[in-house]
């Protein structure tokens, strides 16, 4: 009996061994047969579900799910699906697929989608081609489509033809010359900006949905837009009350002035007799040779009483020529941004407006921001809103931090009071506005706006609510704020695990959470209505649930008062879960390493949950890994963590070749899908189906010590696997992109421990890094240098600590080489200069190290090239499979390639 048993289980585990090898192994050939989830919409009924799915290098297929009955629908070439209010109607754009649209560039001509409208219980369709734009009306009775131009319209005509259709008459009606739409929220009418040929007819126009009747608001031959309702940004609630008032600008471009000169119209009362006030720039109050600015939008204030805009210096428009003006630009010590900033920023300087406010009722204009306070916030206060000025603290070392002297800001007058000096970190204003939250020091500051008093709102606090592990070296971050509560006497906080509800008066401090910090569980508010502005204690609040340690994530409820109760918690990542407009159903993603994160649906505890999504399939046929978790620790005692990827044949006792990818803290991917997509970095799901181990380790760095710092966790890392006999001590490589980049290089010129090196886009030269440009920003990298990413210290520099510069510098220590390499680098990186590469194979080349030097003309800090995604997935692949695994080397690795054989270059 006891063979009969042994045979059994040999049998057993030859079969379970055969169908492992049955399956095929991942290659980049296969990554055209994987998809990605797209605009994931259910309706507002909770009955239907729709999402597009998009394959690697393919196009969109839109699919329309039926939840009751199941059934399912696919739409080739669809995109942005959209249900109306009562879900009875979906829309949805289609457009020619991605082959066809080529075809269309080359002969230069017009790429045009059609919006489609279907009805869900009947077999209705309705169609228009040539869509920009569409919408349904929140009542659901109306579909409109905004079309693009006419191809043989006048270039200077905006406007075009407006599809109005009928959802309950299945009529249509087209409104010519259309260049702005809106429905105000309660959907009662339908406002609309005309601009026709030689500005004939131009106004604006007001529809009553009710009876189809339409009403000149106002006509001239003039340029109107941004179009505003007053009710744009209104909560349900308030709908009823609101969408009576209209604002828009007026104005016309003359040729010898630069900005145009605009007046605001405001239209009121139109649910009667509509009233129309005008604000021109000889308005009361108005600054001498500034416009009322149409590159700022138009906001109604929260009561409807007032009309936010920016306002913009008038300018003389010069008539040069380039031939005689040199180009020329003068970086001076003196400047407020050193000159690449102000180039990068030049478009946005030049759209900049200042605030200011028109009250309607008494036609007052009043002026907010000037050079002085350059920036106020948007509140719904109704008297005062907050600004900052920035300009004592500007400074080139201002890396993730916005140093500012606040103010309150009478919008009456536009008188200003200074409330606090320097704060570095805010936390932003209460739904009303009547308060204003900010860190200061330690402490948690609340401003009542009202009485311009000020209270610490954590003194009763037996914690700090900074994240005192933040890992940069500048002022400590607050973990930020759940929410507000409803009863106006309390801010829920977070902290590093609980959530804790301080009382406004400063009074009381409560831990509402209470088992995160013993669990080590990291407890979160979430609300899945976007209607909720306050937090309203007296009903379950909904949080999610993260494990510090374990990686498990799930769902409890809290009742204030009472624990946490857990909903769900599992080994998986969760999705942000979506609640259905009108019914008790969420519709949220679920992911492991194996599990791609496929839609599921359930009710509002998250039991009975279900699966309706099944977007790749044929995963099933390959080979894949799984994870673990592996607890190490450093040289310096720290506790660290990192998820261990095996490979999909991975026998117990065997020591595999092994990857380390690496950045910061990575082990909280532990549950992310390993989506085989086209870019710049290894996949591990490929990795682990063709026989490697992946490690992404934490790391912890010491201030001044990042090139230190992270050689020794990675060589402890190191060490734990291969005593754990996960890993092949002689076949162990590295690959990091970018700050991971850094520390690959630096690690290289430190251990001859690794077997080989890929490094992608990496600061080599930390002195010549110090003074160079982040190109994409044009900020200099001083900043992230000290107090960001680099972490040498606030005040720390290359003339300073030259020591210290020298001894974390990989350039430094490149005679110290004894690993072939190979380094990614794009020659237009906007974030790490493409010569930081090219100095460390200069370096490396001349000191006769074994190097590649991957470079990709024209692309960016990450490769987005189809094209060169693909090569580079490809000669990182061969290269690590030469190295580690003893594969034959492919000729370009050993000879490289002579610039005059770059197929490239033959291609047509």
């Amino acid at each position: 009996m006891k063979l009969k048993k042994i045979a059994l289980t040999f049998i057993f585990l030859l079969c379970i061994g055969n169908v492992i090898a049955q399956k095929k192994t991942l290659q980049l050939e296969d990554y055209s047969k994987w998809s990605r989830i797209i605009s994931p919409t259910p309706s507002p009924d909770g009955n239907w579900f729709a999402y597009a799915l998009r394959p690697n290098g393919g196009d969109d297929t839109l699919h329309l799910k039926s939840l009751q009955p199941e059934d399912l629908q696919v739409i080739p070439y669809g995109s942005s699906p959209t249900f109306s209010e009562n879900s009875k109607f979906f829309a949805y754009y289609t457009k020619p697929n991605k082959a066809e649209t080529e075809k269309l560039k080359k002969a230069k001509k017009p790429v045009v989608q059609t919006a489609n409208l279907k009805a869900l219980n009947s077999s209705h369709q309705f169609q228009v081609e040539r869509a920009r734009r569409m919408e349904f009306s929140n009542d659901g009775k109306f579909w409109v489509v905004h079309k693009e131009k006419a191809e043989n319209a006048k270039s200077e005509v905006r406007g075009a033809d407006l599809v109005l259709y009928d959802l309950n008459k299945n009529q249509a009606t087209t409104l010519g010359n259309v260049v702005e739409y809106g429905f105000n929220q309660k959907s009662t009418h339908l406002a609309y900006v005309i601009d026709a040929e030689d500005q004939v007819g131009n106004g604006v126009f007001l529809l009553d949905l009710s009876n189809m009747s339409t009403t000149i608001l106002d006509s001239d031959k003039a340029m109107y837009q941004s179009l505003t309702w007053d009710d744009s940004q209104a909560k349900k609630v308030d709908w009823p009350n609101k969408g009576n008032q209209i604002a828009v600008f007026k104005g016309n471009k003359v040729d010898s002035l630069l900005q145009q000169d605009n007046s605001l119209i405001v239209f009121s009362d139109l649910n009667k007799t509509a009233k129309k006030q005008i604000l021109t720039n000889g308005t009361a109050g108005f600054p001498s040779d500034f416009v009322i600015s149409d590159k700022s939008r138009i906001a109604f204030s929260h009561d409807g009483l007032a009309v936010s805009l920016g306002i913009k210096e008038q300018e003389i428009k010069e008539k040069l020529s380039k031939d005689t003006i040199a180009n020329v630009d003068v970086w001076h010590w003196k400047d407020d941004y050193i000159q690449s900033v102000q180039i990068v920023r030049a478009n946005r300087d030049k759209n900049f407006t200042y605030s200011a406010v028109y009250h309607i009722n008494s036609g007052k204009f009043v002026r907010l921001a000037d050079d002085e306070l350059k920036y106020v916030g948007d509140s719904r206060h109704p008297k005062y809103r907050i600004g900052r000025d920035d300009s004592p603290y500007i400074s080139d070392v201002n890396w993730g931090i916005s140093p500012a002297d606040m103010y309150r800001v009478d919008i009456t007058t536009g008188e200003r009071k200074k409330f606090e000096d320097l704060v570095t970190r805010t936390l932003g204003d209460s739904p009303d506005g009547k308060y204003y939250l900010y860190q200061k020091d330690t402490a948690l500051i609340l401003y009542n706006v009202d009485t311009d008093t000020r209270t610490n709102v954590s003194q009763k606090a037996s914690v700090i609510f900074m994240d005192m592990e933040h890992p940069y070296p500048h002022e400590n971050p607050p973990f930020g704020v759940a929410g507000w509560t409803k009863d106006g006497k309390n801010v829920i906080i977070n902290h590093k695990y609980d959530l804790w509800m301080l009382a406004l008066d400063g009074s009381k401090a409560e831990n509402i959470t209470k088992i995160g910090d013993d669990q080590e569980i990291r407890f979160r508010h979430i609300s899945m209505d976007p209607e909720e502005d306050w937090i309203d204690t007296k009903k379950p609040l909904l949080l999610t649930a993260y494990g510090e340690w374990t990686k498990k994530e799930g769902f409890y409820e809290l009742m204030i008062g009472s624990q946490p109760k857990l909903l769900v918690y599992d080994d998986v990542s969760y999705g942000r879960p979506m609640k259905a407009k009108n019914a008790n159903k969420t519709f949220f993603t679920k992911q492991t390493f194996v599990d791609f994160p496929d839609y599921y649906l359930a009710d509002l505890k998250f039991t009975n949950q279900k699966k309706i999504t099944t977007a790749n399939p044929q995963q099933s046929e390959y080979a894949w890994g799984k994870r673990k978790l592996v607890d190490f620790t450093d040289s310096r005692g720290n506790k660290l963590q990192g998820t261990l990827t095996f490979p999909a044949d991975y026998e117990e006792g065997k020591a595999y070749p092994t990857i380390f990818y690496f950045y910061e803290k990575m082990s909280d991917r532990h549950h992310q899908y390993s989506m085989p997509v086209y870019d710049d970095r290894p996949h591990f799901s490929t990795y682990a189906s063709n026989g490697y181990l992946i490690f992404m380790p934490d790391i912890i760095f010491e201030e001044g010590k990042p090139g230190t710092s992270s050689l020794d966790v990675i060589t402890s890392a190191a060490k734990e696997l291969i005593n754990l006999g996960y890993a092949d001590k002689d076949n162990i490589g590295l690959q990091g992109h970018s700050w991971g980049g850094y520390q690959t290089s630096f690690i290289l010129t430190q251990t001859d421990m690794f077997k080989c090196v890929v490094t992608g886009a990496p600061p080599t030269n930390l002195e010549s890094f110090y003074n160079n440009i982040y190109g994409s920003s044009g900020t200099v990298h001083h900043g992230i240098m000290e107090i960001g990413q680099v972490r040498m210290g606030n005040g720390v520099t290359p003339w300073t600590h030259r020591e210290i510069y020298q001894r974390e510098n990989p350039m430094y220590h490149v005679p110290n080489i004894k690993t072939p390499f190979m380094i990614l680098h794009g020659t237009a990186d906007g974030a790490v200069d493409w010569s930081q590469g090219l100095e460390l194979f200069n370096a490396a080349r001349r000191l006769g190290k074994e190097v590649i030097f991957l470079s990709y003309p024209n692309e960016g800090h990450h490769l987005a090239n189809e094209a060169n995604q693909k090569d580079f997935q490809r000669r990182m692949k061969k290269y690590f499979d030469h190295h580690l695994m003893g594969k034959a080397a492919p000729e370009w690795m050993e000879e490289g390639v002579p610039h005059l054989k770059k197929q490239y270059n033959k291609a047509d």
